[in-house]
């Protein structure tokens, strides 16, 4: 996901998006245990997406504070 698209999605449309990363994520990994990955750089993309939202995120609820 691009930094720009995550950047026009609203926070409840962001904290729903880290859900649904974190579920995709937990599933990856249970994936990669049991019977091996396909793309196992996907589990890197899932977790670079997570904290891309967590960053926007953070920056939001520091200029609503000031």
């Amino acid at each position: 996901m691009k930094i720009n698209k995550i950047k026009e999605m609203s926070s409840p449309e962001l904290e729903k998006e880290l859900g649904e990363l974190k579920s995709e994520l937990f599933k990856l990994r249970f994936s990669l245990a049991t019977n091996g990955l396909d793309n196992p750089m996907k589990i890197k993309e899932v977790k670079k997406d997570i904290a891309r939202i967590n960053t926007i995120l953070t920056q939001r609820k520091l200029a609503d504070r000031s």
